[in-house]
């Protein structure tokens, strides 16, 4: 009898303490900051119909970029993920449609450049500042989804919780966000004065 508690005892700290309840944690961590991260790119989808309107009023002949921007706004809204569906080829698409938003953003911020009533419209520069400060919150979700991920692969991916994952739960890695275009990240940008 003391043989077998012996040998249980080992048995039951290693399954206590092996994934048990922090591969499912770690995974609602994962959803959580998932959600988070969409919340964060529905903020800035919803701000962006405001802004072309301000924008509309100043520079109506400008009729390519705002379109391009209404479109990728479109298609960026279009990609919605759960957690379930993260492969990465999903993730792949979903970060295109937001680096194709992101682009025409880009593009409208320089368009307002050229007009100097539009920059000095209170309703403009309202709105650029909360769509830098929602840039800013994407920045900071998409970070601690980033984290959120490394704990989750390491739990199912490093011993002793993965044995556990492999023996009774079998979750996959999940995807991670990967910079799109690295080629034209790591240009140096033009500066000319």
């Amino acid at each position: 009898m003391k043989l077998k508690k012996l040998f249980l005892l080992p048995l039951l700290l290693i399954f206590t303490s092996c994934g048990m309840q922090s591969i499912p944690t770690a995974l609602n961590e994962v959803d959580a900051q998932w959600a988070e991260v969409q919340n964060q790119y529905k903020r800035r989808s919803d701000l962006i119909p405001n802004l072309v309107n301000v924008v509309k009023g100043y520079a109506s002949h400008e009729k390519e970029t705002l379109s391009a921007v209404i479109n990728a706004r479109a298609k960026a809204t279009k990609i919605n993920l759960q957690v379930d569906q993260l492969t990465p080829e999903t993730m792949k698409r979903f970060q295109k449609a937001q680096a194709g938003l992101s682009s025409a953003l880009s593009k409208l911020m320089v368009v307002s450049e050229r007009y100097p009533n539009l920059k000095a419209n209170q309703n403009f520069r309202d709105l650029q500042n909360q769509l830098e400060g929602t840039e800013n919150r994407i920045t900071v979700s998409r970070n601690r989804y980033i984290q959120s991920i490394k704990n989750f692969n390491n739990l199912i991916t490093v011993p002793p919780t993965s044995w556990y994952n492999s023996f009774f739960l079998n979750h996959a890695k999940k995807p991670q966000f990967a910079v799109q275009n690295l080629e034209e990240v790591q240009k140096a940008p033009k500066v000319e004065f």
